[in-house]
């Protein structure tokens, strides 16, 4: 019975200390410099966070859909201001370079009945 129990503790002991390990753990890029080497925390600072700002406004660039052409059968209203609804989506036309575009933007109609 002794010997049995001795087992399933080791046993135990052995599955928690794999499953401590077996987890990874990443904490980015590490840089070891030599300590007579000049070195500018706040520079450093400032260049991870414009890294950061440029893939925000990269991640945000990629989500705003820009047609050149509206599809097939939309519907364009006037109210708050002019813009199409094509297949259960909202474009807002808008002048560049002499060309028109249109640009996807949220459901302009429950926006309108919220307000009114």
């Amino acid at each position: 019975m002794n010997i049995c129990r001795r087992k399933i503790v080791s046993t135990l002991a052995l599955f928690l200390l794999v499953a401590g390990f077996s987890h990874t753990a990443t904490a980015g890029q590490v840089v070891v410099r030599k300590s007579s080497e000049p070195f500018d925390a706040f520079a450093v600072r400032d260049q991870v966070l414009l890294e950061h700002e440029w893939k925000e406004a990269l991640r945000m660039q990629q989500q705003i859909q820009i047609l050149q052409a509206l599809p097939l059968a939309c519907t364009p209203y006037s109210h708050p201001y002019i813009y199409y609804r094509c297949n259960g989506l909202f474009y807002r036309p808008y002048q560049y370079k002499n060309k028109e575009l249109y640009i996807q933007v949220d459901d302009v109609m429950s926006a309108s009945e919220q307000v009114e």
